[in-house]
Formats: C-alpha cells, structure tokens, sequence
C-alpha cells in the first residue's frame, strides 16, 4: 500500500494540478475526477489535492476557469451527446449526475476528510501567524519612525545652536582685532595693520 505524501507542494506539482484540473473541467468531467487522477500520479491523497486547489491553485487560475467552462459549453452545443453527460458547477465545484452506485465508489473516506479539515485548521493558522508578524512589525516602524523624528528634532535643534555659538564667537574675535588696531596706533601710530588675501592681519609700516 502506497504511503500518501504530506510534504510542502511545489511548483511543478501546482502547474500538473491546474493543468489536470482544467482539462476535466473543459471536458465535462468532475473535479473529484481531476483530484483522484492528480493524486495518484503525484502519491496523494485527493482530499489533499482538492485542499490545495481550492486554498492555493484556483486563484490562480480564474480566467482559466472561466475559459475551461465556455469551452465546455461549446463542445456541448457542438456535440449533443455530451449533453447527457453535462455536470452541474457550482463555485468552481463541478458535480456529476451518479447513480447511487457511482457515487458510493468515489466518495470520499472519513480519514481523507479529517485531513483536509486538519489541514484547512493549519492553513487558517498559519494566516493569522502571518498577520501577526506583520502587525507586530508595523508596530515596530511605527515605533522605530517616531524615534528617528524625535532625533531629527533634536539634531536640528543642536545644530542651530552650534550656528548661533559660531556666529557669537566671530563676532568676539572681530572685536578683539579691533582693540588690537586700536592699542598699536596709539603705541606706534607710524604702524598699521591691513588685512592679507587669507584673511590675517599684517603690520605696515607707514
């Protein structure tokens, strides 16, 4: 007895999933029909199958969808027997008319339903993980932004500080040149001073 694989699907497996999926559909068969020949050749259960189409795959392929069916119903206006044998679509979900003996050997078992249940429960699960770690981390940039803009403020504020200290202490050292004019005229008025092209002063004798 084959063991059924639980693994993460892949990429590949999607693209076989849709593929089978769409071409019964276009061809008026059932998707549990899809599901069941997927899972065989992939050694899954159709329950898992049909879990991944409808939480993953289908949305995928909407216009898919939408163009499998219109296919469908042209091959039905083209090929009257196929009428009798039309399936009923309802969400996606397509619905055979079986006999009651049919139906019994296609139903799907109790285990396979607790699967999908089970897995349905891990899905809802991880989404809500997923919407927490988002949450949390918005909280963080709203609270990491905040941050930044408090420290922008206070940069701002330092730096117009620095500008005004700058400014006080120019004005401090022009005066200080003119007092230092000042007192050599009076000691030695043949000497003056002259501002060079690097901005320092140089005596001149006069």
């Amino acid at each position: 007895m084959t063991i059924a694989r639980q693994d993460a699907w892949t990429h590949d497996e999607d693209l076989l999933l849709a593929e089978v999926v769409l071409r019964h559909i276009r061809e008026g068969s059932t998707q549990l029909k899809a599901f069941e020949e997927v899972g065989k050749q992939l050694s899954r259960t159709s329950a898992a199958c049909g879990f991944r189409w409808n939480s993953f795959v289908r949305k995928q392929y909407k216009s898919g969808i939408e163009l499998a069916k219109k296919q469908r119903k042209e091959q039905v206006v083209n090929n009257p027997e196929m009428e009798r044998d039309s399936v009923a679509v309802v969400e996606n979900v397509t619905i055979d008319e079986k006999t009651p003996e049919h139906e019994d050997k296609e139903s799907i078992t109790l285990q396979e339903v607790i699967l999908y249940l089970t897995k349905m429960d891990e899905f809802f699960q991880l989404d809500n993980k997923e919407k927490e770690r988002i949450s949390e981390r918005s909280l963080f940039l709203e609270r990491e932004n905040a941050r930044l803009l408090e420290e922008n403020v206070l940069l701002k504020e330092n730096l117009k500080a620095v500008e005004e200290d700058y400014r006080a202490l120019m004005q401090i050292m022009e005066r200080a040149r003119k007092l230092s004019v000042q007192e050599d005229e009076k000691t030695n008025p043949k000497v003056s001073f002259q501002m060079d092209k690097n901005g320092n002063l140089e005596r001149v004798n006069k």
